[in-house]
């Protein structure tokens, strides 16, 4: 086992964060969702700072995707709501809502969702080109990603020719390149090698500490969260726990 890769030990109980809630970026309030008589969550308020990184944990089951999901506007809980500086992403349009996305969000995903299709370069441009981006700005902007990741040779090559750990940078470069205010990432290292995924946990947080953005990952593995500043564990669809991270991995002492 790496000597990075242990479990954290986390402070005394509660949420001792140093943030006043005026400085809310992304907020979630007593929300619940049901699936017919199942209850993914149970009234979750949680709320997200920027340049903020949280991980959050749970077993299988326990609400910690629903979550994420919900946080990036992708669900709407049964109850309660989910703010964006204070602005309901309920009272949003379905269309306002996938612009609002495409617009403050990035997103990384376990199993990367490239286009097979499409060249690097292509696959990071694609949200932007969807938001309206003219497609040279898209495009420079993609490679300007990659480049800034240190993979800009990979720009014409297609998913099918990557390694699990390269397309995973790509995924990293797409969430990167529309500047998002918020990357949420959803077991980003879940299908590498535990090497490849401590390389792709430092290229992530590397790159939103650098931009300013705020992160929330949802991982397992105690590892992983401890590349965060934050952790929120999930049991039953309600926070059992949320708790300071004493020295994250990357950052110094």
């Amino acid at each position: 086992m790496h000597s990075d890769d242990r479990t954290p030990i986390p402070p005394t109980p509660g949420p001792p964060h140093c943030h006043s809630p005026a400085d809310a970026l992304l907020e979630t309030r007593d929300i619940t969702v049901s699936y017919g008589d199942a209850q993914a969550l149970a009234g979750v308020s949680l709320t997200i700072h920027p340049r903020e990184t949280v991980a959050v944990m749970g077993p299988s089951g326990s609400g910690k995707s629903t979550l994420l999901h919900c946080l990036s506007g992708i669900v709407t809980p049964t109850r309660g709501e989910v703010l964006l500086e204070d602005q309901p992403l309920s009272a949003l349009s379905d269309a306002k809502r996938s612009r609002t996305r495409l617009r403050e969000f990035g997103f990384v995903f376990q199993d990367h969702q490239l286009l097979p299709e499409l060249p690097a370069r292509e696959n990071v441009a694609l949200p932007q080109l969807l938001n309206g981006t003219p497609r040279g700005q898209a495009l420079r902007a993609a490679d300007s990603a990659l480049e800034g990741l240190g993979i800009g040779h990979l720009r014409t090559r297609r998913p099918g020719d990557m390694s699990g750990g390269q397309a995973q940078r790509v995924a990293i470069a797409r969430a990167m390149a529309g500047e998002p205010r918020v990357v949420f990432a959803d077991e980003p290292t879940g299908a590498l090698d535990q090497a490849t995924g401590h390389e792709v946990m430092q290229l992530l947080t590397a790159t939103t500490a650098r931009t300013g953005s705020a992160l929330v990952l949802v991982t397992h593995d105690p590892g992983v969260a401890r590349w965060c500043s934050r952790l929120v564990e999930i049991r039953d669809g309600l926070i059992h726990r949320d708790t300071l991270i004493e020295q994250p991995l990357g950052v110094d002492a």
